[in-house]
């Protein structure tokens, strides 16, 4: 379960879409994301999920590793659609006691599910196919007009893109930890929900006693390379809009239109 997260990691590769410009991928996946909540039927998650797939086909990431990345979100999956198909009023379609099924419930609950699931689909492929440095460029352009406000637009940028880079490397931590203790005769399988929580105390502290270790390290070796925030720093590369950009931004401009055409059509 541990390795089926792939929030956070970096898939290499040499796609239009690893080659992209990061400020237009972000825009992207906030403009995705925002889309998804403006949507309220079939058509326009069928229009969604196929924008989706397009950009999972031109970017060559294996289908399989972006849907393995939903396996340990399955209990949240089942446990909104259980609760939006249960818990709200209409037309009752199946009862058994106290328990009511609706229509009106089903048909939330189905598109609650599809919507996470393009959620967590297109919030991967950002970090997918974008290098953590290049993520922090790219978020601390973004925000670099709010420096006149007192925004601190390098500060943000860099703890946003550390949080998202050692995700994997604590996974990999407590990967390690796990199967040590199971060396040790220490059982996390069998038993129910509680037992199974219980047994995972044991991994808690020495999993923060090697976050806190990766952080020293981390703030050390910031130390002796005279790191001293975003002032007056320069780039060896310089982020410019090209032209496969700029057609993206057109093509999302036209997905964003049938959105909202599509919503207050149907």
């Amino acid at each position: 379960m541990i390795r089926d997260i792939t929030i956070g990691q970096f898939f290499p590769g040499d796609s239009v879409i690893h080659r992209l410009d990061p400020r237009v991928k972000i825009i992207a996946t906030l403009l995705f994301i925002i889309e998804l909540f403006i949507v309220d039927n079939f058509l326009g998650f069928a229009i969604a999920a196929l924008c989706l797939g397009v950009v999972i086909n031109v970017s060559k990431v294996p289908l399989g590793y972006i849907v393995r990345g939903l396996k340990p979100i399955i209990i949240i999956l089942l446990f909104t659609f259980t609760l939006n198909m249960f818990m709200i009023d209409g037309h009752v379609i199946w009862k058994w006691g106290f328990l009511e099924l609706t229509e009106e419930g089903l048909r939330t609950a189905v598109f609650m599910a599809v919507r996470l699931i393009l959620l967590i689909i297109g919030s991967s492929m950002l970090t997918l196919c974008t290098r953590p440095l290049s993520l922090t460029d790219g978020i601390e352009r973004l925000l670099s007009p709010f420096k006149k406000i007192g925004v601190p637009a390098h500060e943000i940028a860099m703890m946003m893109t550390i949080a998202l880079r050692f995700i994997p490397t604590l996974l990999e931590e407590t990967d390690k930890i796990m199967k040590a203790q199971q060396a040790r005769g220490a059982d996390f399988e069998t038993g129910n929900l509680i037992h199974r929580a219980k047994s995972l105390i044991p991994i808690l502290v020495p999993l923060f006693v090697s976050a806190f270790r990766i952080a020293q390290d981390l703030a050390m070796a910031m130390e002796a390379r005279c790191y001293r925030g975003g002032e007056n720093r320069t780039r060896m590369n310089e982020m410019k809009l090209k032209k496969r950009d700029y057609t993206a931004l057109v093509l999302l401009t036209m997905f964003l239109a049938v959105i909202i055409t599509e919503s207050k059509l149907f």
